[in-house]
């Protein structure tokens, strides 16, 4: 059963950087489609990024200071991001499905779900 953990959120002025990690356990991640979506508060599930075998995606509103990447000997999908703003406040979770279709950004096609990490960027 595939088993996915975020990691790295916290705290961070504006301006700043956090690298999120997805990690998953039991199974090989690569055979994976990965995406990670966020949810501010009061709002819905937004979509962020997703990763497949030939492709890298980003929602509309990265503008080039997310970059998301896998790390093959950690079993990880990792998701840099720079230059935060206030409005990047979330929990940001990772997603998966065995799938070779290609990645996308509609949370309804990730089967598997992580439980989340707290990103807070404010001063």
């Amino acid at each position: 059963q595939l088993r996915l953990v975020e990691s790295g959120g916290g705290w961070v002025q504006p301006g700043g950087s956090l690298r999120l990690s997805c990690t998953a356990s039991a199974v090989n991640l690569e055979e994976y489609e990965v995406g990670w979506f966020r949810q501010a508060p009061g709002k819905g599930r937004e979509y962020v990024s997703c990763i497949d075998d030939g492709s890298l995606k980003y929602g509309g509103f990265v503008k080039g200071r997310f970059t998301i990447s896998r790390d093959i000997r950690r079993n990880s999908v990792e998701l840099q991001m720079n230059g935060l703003q206030p409005e990047d406040t979330a929990v940001y979770y990772c997603a998966a499905v065995q799938a070779k279709d290609g990645c996308s950004g509609y949370a309804r096609n990730y089967r598997h779900w992580g439980q989340g990490t707290q990103v807070t960027v404010s001063s």
